[in-house]
This record gives structure tokens, C-alpha cells and sequence, in this order.
């Protein structure tokens, strides 16, 4: 494990599964439900445009555009099992997960130390953002139906894939773009290495968040175990 980093960012950008809360919430209670819930939530919205829009659009991407209703819920189960980085499944996904967050059938995964984190963060004035490859509405709603309550308060802003692949140091760049911030300034965390390393390429700082007992792996970034005591107590 590497020491922690020297210099406090302005901002911060975290990843989700596996960082901030558990990749196992979203595996086993997430996608489940969605899968549960989808031919339920197509057919209650049938006479929905923008429902039928992401019906059609993971139809193009598959490449079968003649799919019919039937088919392509098919098709999304098999993305929800494949976990398919498809950005229409994705919002889909957000909207079913959204009637079980309102309705109480389960609260969004946030490690202990995560939460504190974010909250000492926020007080330190570290603006604090969030690029996860589920949808910028299903993060809102772990977010605010947390296991440590509300938490959107402390978040700046979010990013999903529409920006691009998290493994592109495209999409980085035009995160910092829009956040109006220099690479050096944001510091990046996941438990991906790939995604660190793509961070890496522009310049942000990177820290590999490994809660298991996995060597590191990686030379090219900080790691750490908790995100408690990232940084020096402010004095």
C-alpha cells in the first residue's frame, strides 16, 4: 500500500461500486430488482415516448431494430446479467430503481467511512463530484436514499457514461472541462484500475480504493483501504 497523497485536492471525482459503497448492493439488490421489475415498469409506461425511445435504442445498438416488445425486455435482462455498460438500459434501470427507493424496498449502499468522508470533505470546502457508470438519476437516488441518509447536499455534480467510457481519458478531459477545473486539481478515486490509469493520462491525481485483501496491483497510484484519514486533520 502507498502513502497517502501529499497534496489536498480542490476536487474530488469518486467512483461508486466499490468505492463509496458496496459493488455486492448493486449486484444483488439492484440489478435483481430491475430484472424483477422491468416488464411490469414497460408495459405500465407503454403509452411513454421516452420509454419507448430506450426500447428502441438498445434495439439499434444491439442491432436488431425490428425487436418487438417482448424481445426487447428479453434482451435488456440478458444486459442486466452481462451487466452491459448500455446507456439506455442504464436510464431504464434508473426509473425502476426509482420506485424502489421512494417506496422504501431498499436504501442506497454507503460505507461508514465513505459517508464521513464525504461529509469532512464537504466541510474542508473540497467540492465533491460523482462519475459512476450508472445513470446520473439512479446516482441522485443512492445518494439521497442512502443507509446514511441524504446526502446530494454534499455533491457538486454528477457524470455517467453519456460523457463517455470511464476507461477513456476523453471522457476525464471533459469532465474537468465542465467542471472549469485543471486536471492537477481533481483528485480521482475507484477501485478500477483501468479507470485510474485512463485519469492518470491527463494528469488528475488517482487513488485506488481496495477494501478487499487483493495486493495492490499497482504501482501508479495511491492505495488505500478506507477513505478515513485520507488526508491530515485541517488545523
Amino acid at each position: 500500500m502507498t502513502d497517502a497523497p501529499a497534496r489536498r485536492p480542490r476536487i474530488i471525482l469518486t467512483d461508486i461500486e466499490g468505492t463509496t459503497g458496496s459493488i455486492q448492493f448493486v449486484r444483488e439488490v439492484l440489478f435483481p430488482y430491475a430484472h424483477r421489475r422491468l416488464a411490469d415498469f414497460v408495459a405500465a409506461h407503454r403509452a411513454d415516448p421516452a420509454v419507448q425511445q430506450l426500447l428502441h435504442d438498445a434495439a439499434e445498438l444491439d442491432g436488431t431494430p425490428e425487436l418487438d416488445e417482448a424481445q426487447s425486455i428479453a434482451l435488456l435482462r440478458r444486459w442486466i446479467e452481462e451487466d452491459r455498460k448500455a446507456t439506455s438500459l442504464k436510464t431504464l434501470q434508473g426509473l425502476i430503481w426509482a420506485d424502489g427507493y421512494t417506496s422504501g424496498a431498499f436504501q442506497g449502499h454507503v460505507y461508514d467511512d465513505a459517508a464521513a468522508a464525504l461529509r469532512d470533505w464537504h466541510a474542508q470546502g473540497i467540492a465533491l463530484y460523482v462519475y459512476s457508470s450508472g445513470s446520473v438519476a439512479a446516482q441522485k437516488l443512492l445518494f439521497r436514499f442512502s443507509s446514511a441518509g441524504d446526502l446530494t447536499p454534499l455533491l457538486s455534480g454528477y457524470f455517467d457514461t453519456t460523457v463517455g467510457a470511464k476507461t477513456d481519458p476523453v471522457s476525464y478531459r471533459r469532465i474537468v472541462a465542465e467542471i472549469g477545473a485543471e486536471p492537477a486539481d481533481v483528485m480521482f478515486l475507484s477501485d478500477s484500475v483501468p479507470e485510474l490509469d485512463a485519469a492518470g493520462v491527463i494528469g488528475m491525481q488517482t487513488v485506488c480504493v481496495q477494501r478487499d485483501d487483493r495486493p495492490p496491483g499497482t504501482a501508479q497510484h495511491t492505495v488505500v483501504r478506507t477513505l478515513e484519514g485520507l488526508f491530515p486533520p485541517v488545523v
